[in-house]
């Protein structure tokens, strides 16, 4: 009777288990009652000092500032004959209406859709750091969340572009709206918020957790 067990319930002792910590500045792993790094001299900590409680606040204010980023205007034409408003999702509408479909589909989903699953994954994240059983595949998420966040600023680039190619005077001009800002602050926080959270959290959780046989 073979008593080796389960791949998915072992739980391999961690570094911070023996009483080592990464140094934050230069990657070093040494013993943590050093307190300073012995390459580059920096403070060393097990874990990212408060890192849920800072990842908890810049996620909130994300969700605060998405707000404002969807409802008001991103971007202003004046025009000969008049001005026009657009938000991020009426500009979706507008590029869908003159089938410029893969436009459409791109702002859409760097706008619209990454920057709601990137809140979405770290509150998944966050919430699995107090407790995880698969801490593999949140660490995969945590990854994904990293590479795809800076992508969201997609939008705020092509407004930025356009406000300062589209100057022709009289016929027409480009501003930006209050939406491009708070935009710009909903990825910025969102990406601050992923390099706060300490993914090393997920298998301390994981450690903590009951184990399970099938």
């Amino acid at each position: 009777m073979s008593t080796e067990a389960p791949p998915g319930d072992f739980h391999p002792r961690t570094a911070a288990a023996r009483g080592l910590a990464s140094c934050h500045s230069c990657g070093k792993v040494q013993p943590v009652t050093q307190q300073r790094c012995g390459r580059c001299d920096a403070k060393l900590h097990l874990r990212k000092p408060d890192s849920l409680q800072r990842t908890w606040a810049l996620t909130v204010a994300a969700a605060i500032l998405y707000i404002p980023a969807n409802v008001y205007p991103v971007m202003r034409a004046d025009r000969l004959g008049g001005a026009e408003e657009n938000t991020i999702l009426s500009g979706v509408v507008l590029f869908w209406e003159h089938k410029a479909y893969p436009i459409a589909i791109v702002v859409f989903t760097a706008s619209v859709l990454i920057p709601i699953l990137k809140l979405l994954a770290i509150v998944t994240l966050c919430l699995a750091a107090r407790r995880c059983r698969r801490p593999r595949a949140m660490t995969r998420i945590y990854r994904m969340t990293e590479l795809v966040g800076r992508w969201s600023m997609v939008d705020v680039f092509v407004v930025a572009i356009l406000v300062a190619v589209v100057q022709l005077g009289s016929l027409m001009s480009i501003q930006p709206g209050p939406a491009a800002l708070a935009f710009a602050g909903v990825v910025i926080t969102t990406m601050l918020a992923a390099m706060s959270f300490d993914p090393r959290l997920l298998w301390d959780a994981a450690q903590d957790a009951p184990q399970h046989h099938e």
